[in-house]
């Protein structure tokens, strides 16, 4: 399970994002929690998920990179639509996915660069 540096956090979990993010890494159950992932399809943007699937091992291992947590479903909605536009602003187009794999992967060297 990977999960971008500068995740998205909606309102409704704002407050409570460090507690969450560390119950899902240790397999916790944690309820009305949705996680946004790049799709697994490898064509579209994004997944939504709801948290407690990734209490299986099983799914965990095969999680692509979570950009992002809220607390509805409509709230994640909302959050993928944001993510879009910032990236709209940012680069001039709206290609989520190929964005934010190439700062995950700045991200990455810049990490083995520090070690």
């Amino acid at each position: 399970m990977e999960w971008y540096p500068q995740l998205y956090v909606g309102k409704q979990v704002s407050k409570k994002r460090k507690q969450i993010v560390w119950k899902i890494r240790h397999h916790k159950k944690v309820y009305d929690v949705y996680l946004i992932t790049l799709a697994s399809n490898g064509k579209d943007m994004f997944d939504i998920f709801l948290a407690g699937y990734f209490s299986f091992p099983a799914l965990e291992r095969n999680c692509p990179l979570i950009v992002g947590i809220a607390g509805s479903h409509f709230e994640a909605v909302n959050l993928a639509v944001t993510i879009v536009e910032e990236v709209y602003r940012k680069t001039g187009n709206a290609d989520a996915r190929t964005y934010l794999e190439e700062m995950m992967e700045q991200y990455r060297q810049e990490r083995k660069r520090q070690v």
